[in-house]
C-alpha cells in the first residue's frame, strides 16, 4: 500500500516544486505568449512556462489532496493587543475539502469575536476595486456582511507606529475567494480595521 502524505508534507512538496520552478529548473516547454510562432520568437517565454509549470503541479497535488482525502486546513495564529487567537485557516496554495469547509464554518463566530474584541476603538474600512479603493463603514456594516458571508480569516499589518487587521468575510471554496476567480459562488469581502486617522495600506 502505498503512503498518503499529510497537509505538512503536501505543503513542503509543494514549496520545493515552486522553488525549483523559480529555478528554472521546471519548464513548460509548449507554452507560448501569443500562440503565433513568428511573434513568440521575439517574446521571452521562461517566466511564463515556469508559472505555467508550477501551476500544472499545483493542480495536481489539488487532485491528490481530494482523492485522498487531505485536509487543506493548518492552524494559524494571530496576536494583537495581547489577545491570541488560534484559528483554521486553508493554506493558501491548498484547496479546501468539503469537510474544510464545515471546520471553517463552525470556527467563524469565534474569529468574528476576536477581531471585535481587538477593532473596538479602530476605524472601519470595506475595500472594493480590488483593494484599490476604500469605504469608511460601521460596526452594524460589518455585521450585516458577517450575516450573508460562511467564513472568516484575519490579517495584519503592523510596525511600531501602524496597526491594520484585516477580516476576510467569504464564501464558497477559500482559495477561488482569495484570488477573485469563483464569483458569484465563491468570493469574499475585506474589512480593514486601523488607529483613528489612519488610512488601510494592505
Amino acid at each position: 500500500m502505498s503512503k498518503v502524505y499529510t497537509t505538512e508534507e503536501l505543503i513542503q512538496i509543494l514549496a520545493a516544486e515552486r522553488q525549483a520552478c523559480l529555478k528554472g529548473e521546471r519548464l513548460k516547454l509548449e507554452v507560448t505568449v501569443s500562440g503565433n510562432p513568428l511573434i513568440d520568437q521575439f517574446i521571452r517565454t521562461d517566466g511564463l512556462q515556469k508559472f505555467t509549470a508550477y501551476q500544472d503541479f499545483k493542480a495536481a497535488i489539488h487532485n491528490y489532496q481530494q482523492e485522498n482525502y487531505i485536509s487543506g486546513l493548518i492552524l494559524h495564529e494571530i496576536s494583537v493587543k495581547g489577545q491570541t487567537l488560534r484559528y483554521p485557516k486553508v493554506d493558501s496554495e491548498l484547496v479546501a475539502l468539503k469537510s474544510d469547509l464545515e471546520t471553517l464554518k463552525a470556527a467563524k463566530n469565534n474569529i468574528l469575536e476576536f477581531w471585535y474584541k481587538v477593532t473596538g476603538e479602530m476605524d472601519l474600512y470595506l475595500s472594493f476595486n480590488n483593494s484599490k479603493q476604500y469605504q469608511q463603514i460601521i460596526t452594524s456594516d460589518v455585521e450585516r456582511i458577517a450575516q450573508r458571508t460562511e467564513w472568516a480569516s484575519l490579517w495584519k499589518w503592523e510596525n511600531s507606529n501602524f496597526l491594520e487587521i484585516i477580516l476576510q468575510l467569504g464564501w464558497g471554496q477559500p482559495e477561488e475567494a482569495y484570488y477573485k476567480r469563483g464569483r458569484p459562488h465563491s468570493g469574499s469581502e475585506y474589512i480593514h480595521a486601523v488607529n483613528p486617522g489612519n488610512r488601510p495600506i494592505g
